[in-house]
């Protein structure tokens, strides 16, 4: 074992024992992959939102949320290595614990981000052929795809009050690989809050009700139809959706039979 340096997405420079061999990941996507890059093994703390691959993760330690973790946990753990995502993890929680661990944030709001973070997460681990391996599955996978033309669709991941995916988020970054307008792209914000009214406005030809964050359910359906006319609302996968990682090859071949659905 050797220590090494590497720079973070948010340029922060990471010494750590290479390859590490006790990682605690603190986000769902990130835990979903290192499993799939080999490592499940060398994870021992993930947080109570990593429920991906299902039968692996009983067997990690929970450390809290993403949000909010249990610092006496962490410390039991004892990690050589935690992996946290800029937009999961908030920036005062990941500070503290760079005090006395070492931290490797991955910051990912588009396709090519999740891609650049698979194969940086190649690197930090020692499982680039993995990662590479990966990658290009994952690119064979969505150079299938046939993306829709002119389609303008509202995503929304929040009700009460109403929130949808912006620009610069990687769910933006999907809809666009898809084809789809998304018709709060140009309205501030990553998530901006919306009203009926401004869904009105927009005439979306479907409004997407993720099932996360916010479970959205066929009695939303029946609601919207309700409230907004000339707009199709219908149930997606949110997963599908916000999953960067391992989940994109799967996530390719849903937007597939979704494109096929719509047309």
């Amino acid at each position: 074992m050797s220590i090494k340096n590497i720079m973070d997405h948010v340029e922060r420079t990471i010494t750590y024992p290479y390859p590490p061999q006790r990682i605690v990941s603190l986000c769902p996507s990130l835990t979903d992959t290192l499993f799939a890059l080999g490592l499940g093994e060398r994870i021992v703390g993930r947080t109570q939102f990593c429920i991906h691959p299902a039968e692996d993760v009983q067997n990690v330690r929970r450390v809290g949320g993403t949000k909010q973790i249990k610092l006496e946990v962490i410390e039991e753990l004892n990690p050589d290595l935690i992996i946290a995502e800029k937009e999961e993890n908030p920036k005062e929680m990941v500070e503290s614990l760079a005090k006395s661990y070492p931290v490797y944030v991955t910051d990912v709001e588009s396709y090519e981000d999740a891609l650049r973070m698979i194969t940086d997460l190649g690197e930090v681990t020692g499982t680039e052929k993995a990662a590479h391996a990966m990658v290009h599955d994952i690119q064979a996978t969505f150079s299938s795809l046939r993306p829709a033309s002119g389609i303008r669709v509202a995503y929304l991941i929040w009700q009460k009050p109403y929130m949808a995916a912006g620009n610069h988020t990687y769910i933006h970054s999907l809809l666009e690989k898809c084809g789809f307008v998304n018709v709060f792209k140009d309205v501030p914000g990553r998530y901006p809050q919306i009203t009926g009214d401004d869904l009105r406005i927009a005439r979306p030809d479907y409004i997407f009700l993720s099932s996360e964050p916010f479970p959205f359910q066929e009695t939303h359906v029946q609601a919207f139809h309700e409230m907004i006319q000339g707009s199709e609302p219908m149930l997606v996968d949110g997963e599908m959706f916000s999953w960067y990682g391992v989940h994109m090859k799967e996530a390719a071949l849903y937007f597939q039979r979704l494109l096929t659905e719509i047309s």
